[in-house]
């Protein structure tokens, strides 16, 4: 069985994230989420056994996405340093998949859930406002929802190695 390098997506992101102004930080992360569900969609064509798990999780990133685009305002005069560094770490996450197979690439994507789930918890953590805490744990959730969801589909696989 091959090593799977698992990255710690916040730290190989950091050079895009910090391109963004702060308070359009979660903007940009909605943005991610919504590269991952287009991932989604990618595995779900390769694997249409397993089409309705993965789109499922597609949904949620979208839905995660949609939330937070509901809770943070957007200033639209920040929105050229918003979507700038998009297509760079857009690649760099789907770079960080493809030297695996499809199902080192749904385990490592699992754990990438887990990693957002702590995201949103550690911008709750610093955030004021109640209704928008509960929107990120409400994320979190979904995180965590995904990542258990893929769990189970790779348990559902016996290794071919």
């Amino acid at each position: 069985m091959s090593t799977v390098v698992v990255p710690r997506f916040g730290e190989l992101l950091s050079p895009f994230i910090s391109r963004v102004p702060a308070v359009a930080m979660p903007r940009f992360l909605a943005l991610l989420e919504r590269g991952a569900a287009n991932r989604y969609r990618m595995w779900a064509a390769e694997l249409p056994e397993h089409h309705a798990v993965l789109m499922a999780c597609a949904d949620s990133e979208d839905e995660i996405a949609h939330r937070i685009e509901q809770a943070f305002a957007l200033d639209e005069s920040l929105r050229d340093e918003l979507l700038a560094p998009l297509p760079e770490a857009t690649q760099t996450y789907y770079d960080a998949f493809a030297p695996y197979d499809i199902w080192d690439q749904l385990r490592i994507q699992a754990n990438a859930e887990r990693q957002g789930a702590n995201a949103w918890r550690g911008i709750a953590a610093n955030h004021g406002d109640p209704d928008v805490v509960a929107v990120l744990h409400s994320c979190s959730a979904l995180e965590e929802l995904s990542a258990d969801a893929l769990d189970a589909l790779i348990a559902t696989h016996a290794p071919t190695h």
